[in-house]
């Protein structure tokens, strides 16, 4: 996902950060409907909108550093 792609997200979880919530185990942002997060599998999640809001502003801004599934297909 290139920069200005995440940037779009990021302002798109912003405008609703209800929406959302953020991994503890590894700071990603996943819908609330997950019980764990995709990436990491923890459990643990920080569903403050502010801190929502401040996550998706520090993702949007750099480029991705986590590894997903995706990456390690062959």
């Amino acid at each position: 996902m290139s920069l200005s792609q995440r940037a779009a997200k990021a302002a798109e979880i912003a405008r609703e950060p209800h929406l959302y919530k953020i991994c503890e185990g590894c700071d990603s942002i996943v819908t609330q409907r997950v019980a764990t997060c995709p990436s990491c599998h923890g459990y643990r999640f920080d569903a403050d909108p502010a801190a929502v809001v401040k996550q998706a502003e520090i993702l949007g801004s750099r480029e991705q550093t986590s590894v997903l599934s995706e990456d390690l297909l062959g």
